[in-house]
Order: C-alpha cells, then structure tokens, then sequence
C-alpha cells in the first residue's frame, strides 16, 4: 500500500506564463517518468506534477529533478516539493474560513521553496490594510484580498521581491484539487 509519505507534488516556477519556459504537459510527464517516478499525473499548464517515488530525502529528489528538468528543457527549474502528508496539511489545517467566501475574496497560497520559512517569508510579504490577508501555514503562506479591492493588492508586487525567487502560488481551488488528485493517486 501506498502512503503518504512516497506520494509526491511537484510545483514547478515560472514555466508556460508569458510565453517563457513553454513546456508541454505530456513532456513533462514523460520527462519524470523517464527518470523513474510512477504514477505521474500532471495537473494544468502551471506545472504541477503528482509523482511516487520510494526516495525519502526531499532534497536529494529536488536536485534530480531541477537537474533533469534544467537539462531536458533548457532553463533554470526551481522547484517545490511536498509530500502527501504535507500537501494534506496545506489543505485541512488552512486558516478558518480561507476559501469559504468566493465572492468575496481571491485566495492563493504561497508555497515556499526551503530553506526559507514561512515565518521568514511573512516579513516579506507586503499587505495592503483592509484589503489584503496573509495567514502563516508549516509549509505555505496563505494569501486572501477582497475581489472588489484587487487592483489594490500588494500581490502583484511580490513577483517584484527577491524573496520570490523561492516562491510558487497557485490559487486555491487549484491546490485543493492537487490534493484530490494525490488522494486517488496514493489508492491507486
């Protein structure tokens, strides 16, 4: 049986966004089946793969797979990686009440690329007051702000910190669903 713990997410940084780093979901899937990962699921064009894998040692998966990647796609991957233990955590242990209003607010979470820390992140991460909302989680930051606010957003402006660098968001929905699909992917 499969555990949490050999169930894998892949959150890639920067590919298919501005016409850059375009790279075909079907490659991509390929590309970690070929290095020897099973059960590879890709889940839209922002790079997110689900993978199993029988190493334990997150950093030493990181380096494989930002070497392959590099190399198979001619850019520089940065990665983050999270176990099926820690995706589930993202996702049952947010905040209470983050997701729950949609029509009201825009949520995103923050996954953070080690060895920086949520709580060192959160000092960079500008908030718009009244508008924006951060909340620190083990493994991410989750961010909310108002819809009727948004073109207030200090968001848009993280894309500008270096800090960013060791950043990848994905909305909400998207990484509920990421954890859906690792639920049925670890029973398979």
């Amino acid at each position: 049986m499969t555990t949490n713990e050999n169930q894998y997410l892949s959150l890639l940084r920067g590919i298919n966004v501005g016409g850059n780093n375009i790279i075909k979901m079907s490659d991509l899937q390929a590309c970690f089946e070929n290095m020897g990962y099973t059960d590879v699921v890709t889940y839209i064009q922002s790079g997110n793969v689900l993978f199993k894998s029988d190493e334990k040692d997150k950093l030493k998966l990181i380096d494989k797979i930002e070497k392959e990647l590099s190399e198979k796609f001619s850019y520089t991957s940065r990665i983050v990686v999270l176990n099926g233990e820690q995706l589930r955590k993202v996702v049952e242990e947010a905040p209470e009440g983050f997701g729950k209003e949609p029509d009201l607010y825009k949520y995103d979470v923050i996954f953070i690329k080690g060895p920086l820390t949520p709580k060192e992140a959160l000092k960079d991460v500008g908030r718009k007051e009244g508008v924006d909302f951060t909340f620190e989680g083990k493994y991410v930051l989750y961010f909310s702000r108002l819809i009727s606010q948004a073109s207030k957003s200090y968001l848009s402006r993280i894309i500008k910190l270096p800090v960013y660098q060791s950043f990848t968001i994905r909305n909400w929905n998207t990484t509920k669903k990421l954890y859906e699909l690792s639920k049925r992917n670890r029973d398979s």
